[in-house]
């Protein structure tokens, strides 16, 4: 059975909706975030880098959501393409996008006076890096949507993927911060996106990781934060 370390509502949950995904056996232990459980010495000898997740498996511990999400999918044989598969190369790419770039520029929005280099919490250069890093993350969702649109089987509303997964959480996340502009980020303008947010909200195995996070039933397309 698979251990998830997790606390509710971070990069562990694209591992928890994966693994309900591929209907796999495993049981969670809370790792309290707030709390800097994630920072201590019995966490680190498990995940030297101090983040969340890190999964427990017969190999051992593996951490870094997309090399736990690879690893998954490439011991199941589920929500990828398989290796030889000609949608491999470019599945791979838009995973690696996923976390390289995508997720990387959502952690410096969430985490903008660290990333930013600002003598205090919003100041000037704050707010300068804060509209560079959302203008980033549009450029992003243009890039999504346009493959949405093209109706590529590995990421569209018709079969959930990894890639699939992944994105919904981003779209998710992306909703904590308002930004100071009116409507910076608006679902509505990305209809093929928020055609799969729906179906995979709909999916038994979201509605399963929903309700152990707890986080309502519209996990995806109307998320409401504690």
């Amino acid at each position: 059975m698979y251990v998830l370390h997790y606390s509710p509502d971070l990069s562990s949950l694209i591992v928890r909706l994966a693994m309900e995904e591929m209907g796999l056996p495993y049981r969670d232990i809370l790792v309290d975030f707030d709390g800097g459980e994630h920072r201590g010495a019995a966490y680190r000898a498990i995940n030297p880098t101090g983040l969340i997740p890190v999964l427990e498996t017969p190999a051992g511990p593996v951490f870094e959501t997309g090399a736990i999400l690879l690893w998954l999918s490439e011991t199941h044989g589920q929500l990828a393409p398989p290796p030889g598969d000609p949608d491999r190369a470019p599945f791979l790419k838009w995973l690696f996008f996923m976390a390289n770039t995508l997720h990387a520029d959502l952690r410096a929005r969430a985490y903008a006076t660290r990333y930013s280099g600002a003598a205090q919490p919003g100041d000037e250069t704050e707010q300068a890096f804060v509209r560079a890093v959302e203008d980033r993350l549009l450029g992003h969702l243009d890039l999504l949507e346009a493959l949405a649109t093209d109706g590529w089987l590995w990421f569209s509303a018709d079969r959930p993927s990894l890639l699939t997964l992944y994105a919904a959480c981003i779209l998710r996340w992306l909703r904590y911060f308002p930004g100071e502009r009116p409507d910076w980020f608006r679902l509505a303008r990305y209809p093929a996106l928020q055609g799969i947010l729906a179906e995979l909200e709909r999916r038994p195995a979201a509605l399963r990781a929903a309700a152990r996070e707890e986080l309502g039933p519209t996990i995806f397309t109307d998320p409401t934060f504690g």
